[in-house]
């Protein structure tokens, strides 16, 4: 039994979401910053020379800012045959919190955090780790249930006012 299970497993293939390499374009990625709070950060995501999504900007902490972030509204998927997800990023030295959502109705995101180097890095998030929150504050619920995925986002919000650039290369499910 535990070998069929070990062979169902494996033949499960990576699906990848976004290779922003190929034909992948940003018409339905949105940006949303903390001036729907009144803040005054300021983010915007293009395409770079090389062909890779490119979001950067600025965050402001005027006017009770700090954050900026960069959201996609999928088609429900169903993702429990998948046990992670996987950037292909390159950032600038700074952290960055990888959000999802399994409804895009709930009102608290499964989130995690991940450092980038400055090079090309691949980040592997198990999606049993990410874990909920809402505006910030930790909620007493458990972690991402893993049946469906119906919103996925970046954020940067480090309690410091600072530019910011995360290339994003590829991001799949395996």
């Amino acid at each position: 039994m535990q070998l069929v299970i070990l062979i169902l497993v494996m033949m499960v293939k990576p699906f990848v979401l976004f290779d922003f390499q190929t034909a992948d374009d940003l018409r339905n990625w949105y940006v949303v910053d903390d001036g729907v709070m009144g803040g005054r950060s300021q983010g915007i995501l293009g395409l770079s020379e090389d062909g890779y999504a490119r979001y950067e900007g600025k965050v402001s902490l005027e006017n009770n800012g700090g954050f900026s972030s960069i959201r996609y509204r999928l088609k429900p998927l169903k993702v429990a045959d998948f046990k992670q997800v996987v950037l292909k990023v390159r950032g600038d030295q700074k952290r960055y919190q990888f959000r999802a959502k399994p409804s895009a109705y709930d009102r608290q995101s499964y989130i995690t955090y991940f450092d980038t180097t400055g090079e090309w890095q691949e980040i592997r998030i198990p999606m049993k780790d990410l874990y909920p929150t809402f505006r910030g504050r930790r909620l007493n619920m458990p972690n991402f249930p893993g049946q469906e995925l119906s919103e996925i986002a970046f954020l940067i919000g480090n309690k410091k006012a600072e530019a910011f650039q995360l290339e994003i290369a590829q991001i799949r499910l395996e």
